[in-house]
């Protein structure tokens, strides 16, 4: 097959790149995913190994320059930072981020002396998605833009909970290796990627079969308080008592319903700086609540802090979240860049991690699972919390991010966690996309953006356990470090000895 031109392979890695966000949440052209996919499989199968891996920065570097362009949004709107140094904060994240496909890149090319049938259908799928798996727990992880996420809400929804997002990655990144074979390699074999295409498509036939969760007990009515407050008002000290009431007051009104749900730091306070009675008024209000809020141990050497969701019902629980965000909860090394944290003068930036695993919250008449904004992009992360409970809650600040990109993906990673674990999740976001999701992943009801709202509904508890709930990321991940140390040594091998 004749090598590609350096031109011609950059510009379409740049173009396959610059297309693939459009298959993400807001967009939805989920079909471009797998395309975009198959240009970059097409372009590393027609370059050398140096060819490769630039191939691969540029289809990453496109990529994340458009789907993670709020970033921006959070740093200069929000944080403050003059717009030239934004955009050079955006363009090195998006490059460091790039190194992942450029990795993989490199990683196919010297495997040049496999057979091309080998490369597309089995070395370039496993490397994509070992990628992507490294840059989820890398460096604290930032599992954005998988070639998953693009494919909740599509046929491959039963997918999810047996192999996870990656496992949808991996699922596709074969078929795609399968298609461009029996397309371009009229010499090898036809039966060969036939096979695996029908092989492939069965599979997902077979996933249609268990039923891993059933109903647990009876619906629970919930009520979500969105309140759309500027953040510039949010951490205004004169207003944060008057914030406080405004939840207080709304929740109170809410007579009809079982659990109450705030968002993310709803009350910019720390727990021992509420007044004396506002706890009390809640505990004698018919509904259970989980509202957001600091906190922190005094008890404790440097006073750690925490941000907490504080579960209110029959007894009182505290959920302390543990998957804390670079830069904006903590920052990375802090001996270094202790001068960056304070220009940027971002409120809640310095906290302590909770506990990983941390007990459900009896609530409702069932076990509520909490977690922390960030933290539903992170599939160990709520896999552990759905195993011990039967509804999931996801508190959020999504003003941080603006009318940008961030609140529709992240709503839709949410949606995959849901599949993931068969768990319904309540997501009570400050600035909007708040949402109830049934356990298949449908959103049963859904509050705007940027609207003050009260969003109403029921939720069906959940019991059992996923395939995936139970093993994580594991399987896949192993049956793609098997299936490279099969194919790739033999290449390896044969290269050295030319």
């Amino acid at each position: 097959m004749r090598a590609l031109s350096g031109p011609v392979t950059m510009l379409l890695a740049a173009v396959a790149g610059a297309v693939y966000p459009l298959a993400f949440a807001p967009f939805g052209f989920y079909g471009l995913a797998p395309v975009c996919l198959g240009v970059l499989f097409f372009v590393w199968q027609r370059s050398s190994w140096k060819q490769a891996v630039a191939a691969g920065w540029v289809f990453g570097l496109a990529s994340f320059a458009i789907g993670i362009s709020w970033v921006y949004v959070s740093l200069h709107t929000f944080g403050n930072m003059p717009p030239a140094l934004a955009v050079i904060c955006v363009a090195v994240f998006g490059a460091i981020m790039a190194l992942y496909p450029a990795l993989a890149g490199g990683l196919q090319g010297v495997c040049v002396q496999c057979q091309p049938a080998i490369r597309w259908m089995l070395i370039m799928p496993i490397l994509w998605v070992l990628g992507e798996w490294l840059r989820g727990v890398l460096l604290s992880g930032f599992p954005w833009l998988y070639l998953g996420y693009s494919q909740v809400g599509t046929f491959l929804d039963s997918l999810f909970p047996i192999v996870g997002t990656l496992g949808v990655s991996l699922w596709w990144a074969l078929l795609v290796g399968a298609v461009l074979t029996l397309v371009f390699q009229r010499s090898a074999p036809r039966w060969v990627p036939g096979a695996a295409v029908a092989l492939l498509l069965a599979l997902v036939m077979l996933a249609r079969v268990p039923q891993f969760v059933m109903p647990e007990g009876p619906l629970i009515r919930v009520a979500v308080i969105q309140n759309n407050i500027p953040l510039s008002d949010k951490w205004n000290a004169r207003l944060a008592l008057p914030i406080a009431e405004r939840f207080q007051r709304q929740s109170v009104a809410l007579t009809d319903v079982d659990l109450i749900v705030w968002p993310e730091v709803a009350l910019p306070f720390y727990q021992d700086e509420l007044p004396l009675d506002y706890l009390p008024i809640l505990k004698a209000h018919s509904a259970d609540f989980v509202i957001g809020l600091l906190d922190r141990d005094e008890a404790r050497a440097g006073v750690p802090y925490y941000n907490v969701a504080l579960g209110i019902g029959a007894e009182q629980t505290t959920y302390r979240k543990h998957q804390l965000v670079p830069f904006g909860e903590y920052l990375p090394l802090a001996f270094l860049l202790r001068w960056l944290l304070d220009y940027l003068r971002i409120p809640m930036s310095d906290f302590s991690a909770g506990a990983l695993q941390q007990a459900a919250m009896p609530l409702a008449g069932t076990k509520v699972g909490a977690s922390i904004c960030y933290e539903d992009a992170f599939s160990d992360v709520i896999r552990r919390s759905a195993s011990a409970s039967h509804v999931l809650v996801n508190l959020s600040e999504d003003a941080w991010f603006g009318d940008s990109l961030a609140p529709h993906q992240r709503l839709q990673m949410a949606r995959a966690r849901v599949l993931e674990t068969g768990r319904p999740m309540i997501r009570a976001s400050n600035s909007g996309l708040s949402s109830i999701i049934r356990h298949d992943g449908t959103v049963t009801g859904q509050a705007g953006q940027f609207v003050e709202a009260v969003l109403r509904g029921r939720v069906q508890p959940t019991q059992g356990t996923t395939f995936f709930a139970r093993a994580g990321n594991g399987p896949v991940i192993g049956l793609c470090l098997f299936g490279f140390l099969i194919g790739a040594p033999r290449a390896w091998i044969r290269r050295r000895g030319r």
